[in-house]
């Protein structure tokens, strides 16, 4: 039976707290995006969500339809993401707090900070419209470069320039939220305009995946670090190309430092690792295992990858076996397990 269409209003007489979650059930996941772009962390993410519906669902006597539901449960859930960015600080990522390191020092993890994280696109993307067009929009507000340039701005003008320039509210409807005046909410949108330009992520290349280039391209990725084929990565990196691997706030900048660091620090040697592909912010991922002694993969970090011009950008690798549940990826890969597909490379 077909799901009936949401509304986007709730009608206040009658209805009862268990009725308007039920209407508010289809706006989870562009929920769950906004708070992950606020907070940087899929877990926190997660966490302010829950907690927004249950504000609605507490406060639903107080909901007169005066706005949409969909507006409604905006301005709960960004308050609540104001307040935890004022108790719990910012997400960098590494190149945010530091110069580039040396690939020949061993690195050291720095597990008190809280660094950005990756969310996997099946959590934010699965009921977007069939318009190809505006799934590229949508996944290009979840990119990885953005999120971490997101995090030096001051949490309210975070809010400002999410709810203008990616929901497209009004001026007033932002001053309203923040209980604020519009030219306040105009003002805090410049500020925050100018220093995200500043801060100038990488143009990258939003293609689709199924595009046999990029295909292929993503192939000969995972094929050279299965088998630290040191001459392909090389190959595949762009000459200014940037790895950075949260929780170690060392990052290395450059394709012959990166092939330095993996060569002499990464301890997944030629035919160790195993790279599951998956999808994160709207960009190419892999979840990276590394051989044990009994024959089985086990999970060792998480690739995303920024594409440009044909070529890896960027490598944000995520340390955690979290994510792995988080991606829903495997927590160990035994022989027989390994995908038909992939099991050629080995």
């Amino acid at each position: 039976m077909a799901e009936t269409p949401p509304t986007d209003s709730v009608s206040p007489g009658g209805s009862t707290a268990d009725d308007l979650l039920e209407r508010a059930r289809p706006y989870r996941n562009e929920l769950l995006a906004h708070c992950y772009r606020m907070l940087g962390s899929v877990h926190d993410a997660e966490d302010l969500v829950q907690d927004t519906y249950l504000r609605a669902w507490r406060a639903s006597d107080r909901f007169e339809g005066r706005s949409s539901l969909r507006t409604w449960l905006y301005r709960i859930a960004t308050n609540a993401c104001l307040t935890a960015i004022e108790q719990r600080g910012r997400r960098p990522m590494p190149s945010g707090i530091g110069a580039p390191s040396d690939p020949e020092r061993p690195v050291s993890e720095s597990p008190e900070v809280p660094w950005l994280e990756p969310i996997p696109d099946t959590m934010f993307s699965g009921d977007q419209p069939s318009d190809p067009a505006s799934v590229v929009v949508s996944k290009s507000s979840m990119r990885l470069a953005l999120v971490a340039a997101l995090q030096h701005l001051p949490a309210r003008q975070r809010a400002v320039l999410l709810l203008r320039d990616v929901l497209k509210w009004r001026a007033a409807e932002v001053a309203e939220l923040l209980d604020s005046t519009t030219a306040s909410v105009n003002s805090a949108l410049q500020r925050a305009r100018a220093q995200l330009e500043q801060a100038s992520p990488v143009e990258e290349e939003l293609t689709e995946p199924t595009d046999p280039a990029m295909r292929d391209l993503l192939d000969r990725y995972a094929t050279a670090f299965e088998k630290s084929d040191v001459t392909a990565i090389v190959d595949l990196f762009k000459e200014d190309a940037v790895w950075e691997m949260p929780p170690f706030p060392q990052w290395f900048r450059g394709r012959e430092d990166i092939v330095q660091l993996i060569t002499h620090q990464c301890p997944i040697g030629p035919d160790q690792g195993l790279m599951l592909p998956t999808s994160a912010n709207g960009q190419p991922a892999f979840g990276l295992y590394s051989l044990q002694e009994d024959g089985s993969y086990h999970p060792f970090h998480i690739q995303v990858l920024t594409l440009h011009k044909g070529q890896v950008a960027h490598v944000g690798a995520f340390f955690g076996d979290a994510l792995f549940t988080a991606f829903g990826l495997p927590d160990v890969v035994r022989p027989d397990e390994v995908p038909a597909h992939l099991a050629g490379r080995h």
